[in-house]
């Protein structure tokens, strides 16, 4: 079953109730409503009078919600996830530390090639030239050393929106939505980690020692493509000083709910990401050499 996003962008007070969240709007009516809480994979608190109990946070735990905090300008800048994801967790993390640097050069090559690869299919998808992509995708080295991966950005994001476009954190279209669909990427990849008993701060590449989810930076390289192709959708390939609108958040939202093709199968993204971190699970341990990604269409 596919789980729910809840985003919450008026003031209200959460708690538990059988089980279930109860959400008490502060509106006039006190209006209150229940979802269960093991239909629930992520919940978006975006207003600052949101209030909650810290059974909320204890069930969120045990289900493997993943709760995301907003800042002052309404972008995700939080995570709370569960702290024991998996029943072989502790198993799960001495092979996730112990594994060798040749091994993780060469799952972070594979990361790299079929980030390049979506790209490509992306940028073909759209009538583009993608044949410097097609280049970089079959010369990735092990460990990207000779930065197969930035180059391919240059030239993909300059074939999308131009010479004049700089990928940045400011808050004008197209950075502000590709930043806040990036934000919920990240933390569905996160979810998926801590799920599969591994812990998102110990990366393939990504290193940064105030990063708590280097490895969610990691594995979520792949998927971007399917944030980049819906913000194309929402606001075309054109420059503009317009910030993230309302509607343009409630179809971000949806990014769990696109359709993927992984290990040949369709299936929504917020299930293909478990498959990725499953099979990153199976290589740390010995039993493949290939982590599951998906195929870009």
């Amino acid at each position: 079953m596919l789980k729910r996003t809840l985003h919450f962008g008026n003031p209200a007070h959460l708690s538990v109730e059988n089980s279930q969240l109860k959400i008490e709007l502060k509106d006039e009516n006190r209006t209150v409503h229940y979802v269960p809480i093991e239909d629930i994979g992520m919940a978006i608190l975006e207003h600052p009078q949101i209030t909650l109990t810290s059974a909320v946070m204890q069930h969120f735990s045990q289900e493997k919600v993943a709760l995301i905090a907003c800042n002052d300008h309404y972008m995700p800048s939080g995570m709370f996830l569960p702290f024991d994801g998996n029943y072989e967790q502790t198993e799960h993390l001495r092979q996730q530390i112990s594994i060798s640097v040749p091994l993780k050069k060469q799952l972070w090559q594979q990361t790299v090639r079929q980030k390049i690869h979506n790209q490509r299919r992306l940028l073909a998808s759209l009538q583009k030239n993608d044949a410097r992509l097609r280049y970089l995708e079959e010369n990735v080295l092990s460990g990207d050393t000779s930065n197969c991966e930035g180059q391919a950005a240059a030239y993909y994001w300059r074939e999308l929106y131009g010479d004049e476009f700089v990928r940045s954190q400011d808050r004008t279209t197209p950075n502000s939505q590709l930043n806040y669909g990036y934000a919920l990427l990240r933390s569905i990849v996160a979810r998926a980690i801590t799920s599969s008993g591994l812990h998102p701060s110990f990366g393939l590449f990504h290193r940064n020692k105030y990063n708590a989810f280097c490895l969610a930076d990691d594995l979520m390289e792949p998927y971007r493509q399917y944030v980049d192709r819906l913000v194309i959708e929402l606001v075309g390939n054109r420059l503009s000083d317009m910030e993230l609108t309302h509607e343009q958040k409630v179809s971000l939202l949806l990014i769990p709910q696109i359709d993927v093709t992984i290990e040949g199968k369709k299936r929504p993204l917020f299930h293909a990401v478990r498959t990725t971190t499953a099979s990153l699970n199976k290589c740390f341990s010995g039993e493949i050499r290939k982590i599951s990604y998906p195929e870009f269409e």
